[in-house]
């Protein structure tokens, strides 16, 4: 036994062609019984007409031979002319006519009368009634009229009333029908054949779209060309290259990484290679051991790159899995990064300060806004000498959320501090080692947060002069209102 289909699970796959289809003729098979229905009512409207008009004529013709003796109703219709009265081939004929008291007078006594709330005596003494009623079986269709005493002092009446069987009748109204419904029974199909068509011919720029897709080679990641694609696959056909633009993208941005990590680690190995090389060949042990620490030096500033490498890899990753985002607090976050960096700072005689700003919240990732404090203390401590000071704080402005490193290091130029965020670029002249990859790695964090990073030199003071260092600093859109404890994800926007 099959177990059920979980909710979770996707739908069947289904065609285009065939949910067309059925979208087609679903209505016009729900149209068909309903048109049959029509039909029918109109066949028998128009097979009811010319037969009453014949039963009306039959009635008129019985109502002139009633005559009135002495107050007296009789009925002079010789037996000749009742027995054409009831000719007929198909159908039977009946009639009768009856006194006020509902004695009959004369014709068939078992014909139904006129029931009390139908024709009345009180009606238009001119007018014919109809009605539906059945007799010895057989449904009749019954017309009627009242015939009254002219010359009488008070008011004498008869009722007059022809019936016949329906047969007639029957068979007309089943020939109109034949001859509308057996037609269809060649039209539907045909129209079944024609949609059938004409939705082959109309899918087949779907066809060949999906045949040029098919038929492109590996990592052709061109925008495929709009030209003699129909007006409807248009938004398709766009946002089809739209992906393609973002995987070509991601291909460069892989590319490029794989290449600048090729030529970034080749050097510190094969510095690696020959300090090992030259410690093999060493005999006094105070030369062997500078080796060693010479070695042990080049793996440290490797794992460093390798690890700046991995972080700037997983930012690229986050931006293209578009997580959810959930409020940060950020003066909170920035705190706990900056207790880390406490021993470090004291070993070098850095006076690293953190001034607390309360509450203020962003939107993003705690792991990714934590490498990125990270990385931008660790610049700040790099280009600092021992004896410096180095500030973190976050800053809260109206719509905006400013995190700010700042030091008193070495500074930096106006033209270098545009380029400090590009991968691995260092700036000439400062004798301090690094990777030139953890700006880089905050202006990923940051473009992937919708924040902006900028370093620029201390502004000059009162009297002009520049003092040294720099100011590092993140601007965040920040996020209103300000979240509960325990509230939901908040998604990108």
């Amino acid at each position: 036994m099959k177990n059920p289909r979980k909710k979770n699970e996707p739908d069947s796959q289904r065609s285009l062609f065939g949910e067309i289809l059925d979208w087609l003729l679903a209505p016009l098979l729900l149209v068909w019984p309903i048109s049959i229905a029509i039909t029918h009512y109109f066949a028998t409207t128009v097979a009811d007409y010319p037969y009453d008009q014949r039963l009306r004529e039959r009635l008129q013709a019985v109502a002139r031979q009633v005559r009135f003796y002495d107050g007296q109703a009789r009925l002079e219709l010789p037996g000749a002319a009742q027995a054409f009265l009831r000719s007929d081939e198909i159908d039977t004929v009946y009639f009768h006519v009856t006194g006020a008291n509902g004695v009959l007078i004369a014709g068939d006594p078992e014909l139904p009368k006129v029931k009390a709330d139908g024709f009345r005596v009180d009606d238009d003494p001119d007018a014919i009634g109809f009605r539906d009623d059945e007799y010895k079986g057989e449904d009749l269709r019954i017309a009627s009229m009242y015939v009254r005493d002219s010359n009488a002092s008070t008011s004498r009446w008869v009722l007059v009333e022809v019936g016949e069987t329906l047969e007639k009748r029957s068979q007309l109204a089943n020939k109109i029908i034949a001859s509308v419904i057996f037609p269809q029974f060649v039209i539907i199909p045909l129209a079944v054949i024609l949609v059938w068509f004409g939705l082959s011919q109309g899918l087949r720029p779907l066809t060949r779209l999906r045949e040029r897709i098919q038929t492109r080679r590996e990592g052709d990641l061109s925008p495929i060309s709009s030209g003699r694609i129909p007006e409807e696959l248009q938004p398709l056909t766009e946002a089809f290259n739209s992906m393609l633009a973002r995987m070509q993208h991601n291909m460069d941005a892989q590319q490029r990484f794989i290449s600048d990590a090729a030529h970034q680690m080749r050097t510190p190995l094969t510095g690696l290679k020959m300090q090992a090389q030259l410690a093999a060949r060493e005999n006094d042990p105070e030369q062997l051991r500078q080796a060693l620490q010479n070695i042990s030096s080049g793996v440290d500033r490797a794992s460093h790159l390798v690890n700046q490498l991995l972080a700037l890899a997983r930012a690229e990753a986050s931006e293209s899995a578009e997580k959810p985002f959930e409020p940060v607090d950020l003066d909170k976050l920035l705190r706990e990064v900056v207790e880390t960096w406490v021993v470090r700072a004291l070993g070098r005689h850095i006076d690293l300060g953190f001034d607390p700003a309360g509450s203020v919240y962003v939107l993003g990732h705690d792991l990714l806004l934590r490498e990125m404090i990270n990385n931008l203390l660790d610049n700040a401590l790099r280009y600092t000498p021992d004896g410096g000071r180095v500030t973190a704080r976050v800053v809260a402005q109206g719509d905006f959320v400013l995190l700010e490193i700042e030091d008193s290091g070495i500074g930096i130029s106006d033209e270098d501090a545009y380029k400090v965020f590009d991968r691995f670029y260092r700036v000439d002249g400062t004798g301090v080692e690094g990777s030139g990859l953890g700006l880089a790695i905050v202006r990923e964090i940051a473009e992937l947060h919708r924040a902006a990073a900028t370093l620029r030199a201390h502004m000059p003071n009162a009297s002009g002069e520049r003092s040294a260092g720099a100011v590092a600093r993140v601007v965040f859109p920040a996020l209103y209102p300000v979240p509960e404890r325990g509230a939901s994800s908040f998604k990108r926007e």
